[in-house]
C-alpha cells in the first residue's frame, strides 16, 4: 500500500488542515465545512496525476490541437455523514464521476468503553474495474474505513482503490494494510497522528469532524 502524506510539504493545504484543527474556529461550521471541501479539491488534483490519460482531438475557434484527457472517470464513495464536505470537493473537480455512499457508524455500549462498528447503507454504481476513491476525514481504528471498504467491493474490484482521509492514526494504517494486503490500494492522508483516546478519536486530532461539521447528533 503506497501512502501520501500531503502535509509533510508546505503548501496551502496546511493551512486548510491548521484551520480544521484549530479548537477556536471549529466553532464555525460553515467554514469547518469548506476547509474540508479545499482539501478534497486539493486531494483530487494530487490523485488525478495517477490516472490514465487518452489523447483527445480538440477544436478551438482558431483551429484543432490534442490534448490529454482523462480516460474514465472514477467513482467516488464517501462514509456519510462526516465524509459529505470532503465529498464534494472531490466531485468539484471529478465532475462527471459517479458517486456511492455507505452508512456505517459506531455503536457504542452503555458504558462507552468500547464499540462494534454497524453497516446500515450502501448505494454505489458498479465499481469493477474503475478506479475508486472513497473519502472519510478520519482514520481513526480503521473499522469503519474497512466495512465500508467490504460493502463496495461486493459491488465489483476495482482497478484500484484510493482511501482519501484528512487525519490517520498508525492504527488505522495498520488495520487498513492488514485487511486489503491483497488489492491495489493507495493511501493519501493529511496528516498521521500517533495515539488514540479510549473512546477511538485520534491524538491530537480535531474532534468528531462529523459533529463539527453538521451539529452535535442525538445518540438517544
Amino acid at each position: 500500500m503506497m501512502i501520501y502524506e500531503l502535509g509533510k510539504n508546505n503548501s496551502i493545504f496546511n493551512q486548510f488542515l491548521s484551520e480544521l484543527r484549530d479548537h477556536g474556529l471549529q466553532k464555525d461550521s460553515m467554514r469547518f465545512r469548506r476547509n474540508l471541501e479545499r482539501i478534497g479539491e486539493i486531494f483530487a488534483y494530487e490523485i488525478s496525476k495517477k490516472l490514465n490519460y487518452v489523447e483527445t482531438r480538440i477544436s478551438t475557434p482558431l483551429g484543432m490541437l490534442d490534448m490529454n484527457t482523462i480516460g474514465e472517470q472514477p467513482v467516488l464513495a464517501t462514509v456519510l455523514r462526516a465524509g459529505l464536505p470532503l465529498h464534494q470537493g472531490l466531485l468539484n473537480y471529478f465532475d462527471k464521476a459517479d458517486s456511492a455512499f455507505v452508512s456505517v457508524y459506531r455503536n457504542f455500549t452503555k458504558n462507552e468503553e468500547g464499540f462494534t462498528v454497524k453497516f446500515d447503507y450502501i448505494s454505489a454504481p458498479a465499481v469493477e474495474k474503475r478506479n475508486l476513491i472513497i473519502s472519510d476525514p478520519m482514520l481513526a481504528t480503521g473499522s469503519s474505513l474497512v466495512a465500508s471498504l467490504k460493502a463496495l467491493y461486493e459491488k465489483g474490484t476495482p482497478a484500484h482503490t484510493h482511501v482519501v482521509c484528512v487525519l490517520a492514526s498508525d492504527e488505522g494504517i495498520a488495520k487498513l494494510k492488514r485487511a486489503f494486503s491483497f488489492k491495489k490500494l493507495t493511501l493519501w492522508v493529511g496528516a498521521i497522528d500517533d495515539e488514540l483516546t479510549a473512546k477511538a478519536f485520534i491524538v491530537p486530532g480535531l474532534g468528531d469532524a462529523g459533529d463539527l461539521a453538521f451539529g452535535r447528533k442525538d445518540d438517544l
